[in-house]
């Protein structure tokens, strides 16, 4: 195994890794399906390769078995094999034209059928930013949903279909992808990972030396620096040779000498002992550990009294004629701010409609920068979306004609309908989808006033993970196939309810397809008037 194009930067005696961070990269299962389909197409051309090998090969064996009786034969009495006129005619023959044939059998290259099916499919293969992308998924992931490396690399995750493990090689990968980061928190899980399985005698082409390597600096990093010593001695007893591991080694025992020395007291000892802790944990702010915990599923519970005040029930979207003799079903989800969802509200046939149309253009998801006010990628937003006009398609048109109708609100200065698939990890992590009043250019480009409310289809069910949760309130709204959520993001005074502050939780297991339509203030003048309080 080759060691990773890795720099090291001597200072105070240490050696010093330093190497250069990838970008991240935004995945959906939507495009990754297609590479399946690419791979698939792969295997059938290599076995056709392998055939092709086989055949030849079997053709060579053939012409050697057969030569292999002759010569025996002939080196037994070779004058006598050679008096006979059609035996000296044919070992001529042999030597002049058939081993020329043979050796032309031999030099035939049956792989070029293969090599240029590879060469014409590498243009979709994904490249080191994509492989970067899905491993910060996988981290991301591990620290939403509190996963141990052990539990992901057994593949122990609820409600998959189809299990699969992590070598340890594979655990060495997102160890140095995660040293690339300068992330030694998870370099230190997914290396001792792959050192867990190398020492239970797995066969691997990752090298314990490496392993180790590895680990005992990003150990060090986080300031433990006996257990960095330990595994540093480990690697020495497998290469005491390794001169990064001697020059680290001389260099611990000097920092510990002089630790010994300063005679530093308990206090301190434990002091730094709390900092070395807090180093190793993620240091997240109060909401990130509020919106891990929803998308957990260990949000805040509703009293009683409140859940009283939850019902569902039949609307036919305040008597709308097209509703009064069909209404639908729609039940409360949350009370402030008040979230409803519709259920049966988009069919199968309708979701696989809007799916087709959107798979061609799914792209990186975008927000809008409230300093531009124009569309932009963000890292906390990891998902591939498509916008569909309704002019397009007369089901994109009848689904913003029921928006409509269920919503008593206007489409026409609504946005398109954005359509979001979530791969590996995808998110949305917690954001307004109002614009605030620091931000008054946010939707100038549009000329329709700020988004007054949000309408989300859930046009897949997710295995695991996947959640709309309000880290505010401590709402969480699971995706449930065919139905939709509906809130208002403004009171109607205009003021921004800053309670619908929410998130798109990674989807652990499964694929996320979601669609919605953001509905602005112009055009709602009469539809939802004006109030006298601020927030109401």
């Amino acid at each position: 195994m080759a060691f990773p194009k890795i720099w090291y930067i001597a200072a105070l005696g240490f050696l010093l890794p330093f190497s250069y961070a990838h970008t991240d990269f935004f995945t959906s299962i939507g495009h990754m399906t297609d590479l399946i389909n690419t791979e698939k197409d792969l295997v059938i051309s290599l076995k056709d390769y392998i055939k092709a090998e086989e055949s030849k090969l079997e053709q060579i064996k053939k012409w050697a078995e057969k030569l292999d009786k002759l010569t025996d034969t002939a080196t037994k009495d070779p004058e006598g094999f050679l008096g006979h006129p059609v035996n000296a005619f044919k070992l001529m023959k042999r030597l002049n034209t058939e081993w020329s044939e043979l050796e032309n059998l031999v030099l035939k290259d049956m792989s070029d059928g293969f090599i240029s099916n590879m060469t014409i499919q590498r243009q979709f293969f994904p490249n080191d930013e994509d492989q970067t992308g899905a491993a910060k998924a996988l981290l991301r992931l591990q620290d939403t949903y509190n996963l141990d490396t052990d539990t992901l690399s057994r593949g122990n995750l609820p409600g998959v279909k189809h299990k699969s493990f992590l070598t340890a090689e594979d655990c060495f990968e997102l160890g140095k992808i995660a040293y690339t980061e300068a992330d030694y928190y998870h370099t230190e899980l997914w290396m001792e990972q792959a050192l867990k399985q190398l020492d239970e005698g797995e066969v691997s082409s990752a090298d314990k030396v490496y392993v180790l390597d590895y680990l005992s600096y990003a150990v060090y990093q986080q300031g433990d620096l006996s257990k960095a010593v330990t595994l540093t001695k480990r690697l020495l007893e497998l290469d005491p040779e390794h001169q990064r591991a001697n020059g680290n080694m001389k260099y611990f025992e000097y920092i510990m000498a002089k630790e010994k020395e300063a005679n530093k007291s308990t206090t301190e000892s434990e002091d730094r002992a709390e900092k070395e802790t807090e180093v190793k944990k993620k240091d997240y702010l109060p909401e990130r550990r509020k919106y891990e915990m929803l998308c957990r599923g260990e949000g805040l519970k509703m009293t009683p009294r409140r859940q009283k005040r939850l019902f569902c029930r039949y609307y036919d979207g305040n008597r709308n004629p097209r509703y009064i003799l069909g209404p639908v079903k729609q039940e409360d989800e949350w009370d402030k701010p008040r979230i409803v969802r519709f259920l049966d509200i988009i069919s199968d046939e309708e979701i696989e409609t809007v799916k087709e149309l959107a798979k061609p253009r799914l792209s990186r998801a975008t927000v809008h920068d409230p300093e531009t006010g124009k569309l932009t990628t963000a890292h906390y937003r990891v998902s591939k979306s498509a916008w569909l006009s309704g002019y397009e398609s007369p089901v994109v048109s009848r689904i913003n004609t029921r928006i409509q109708d269920l919503t008593g609100l206007d489409v026409s200065t609504a946005e398109e309908l954005q359509v979001a698939n979530y791969g590996v990890g995808g998110q949305y992590e917690p954001h307004f989808d109002f614009a605030r009043k620091d931000e008054p250019d946010a939707f100038k480009e549009l000329g329709t006033g700020n988004r007054i409310a949000t309408w989300l289809f859930y046009m897949s069910d997710v295995s695991a993970g996947g959640a709309t949760v309000f880290p505010e309130v401590g709402a969480s709204v699971w995706p449930r196939k065919g139905t939709a959520v509906f809130w208002y993001n403004l009171f109607p005074s205009g003021e921004g309810d800053y309670s619908t502050r929410h998130a798109a939780c990674p989807v652990l297991v499964g694929n996320k397809w979601v669609s919605n339509k953001w509905l602005h203030e112009r055009g709602q003048e009469f539809r939802r008037p004006c109030t006298l309080s601020e927030l109401e």
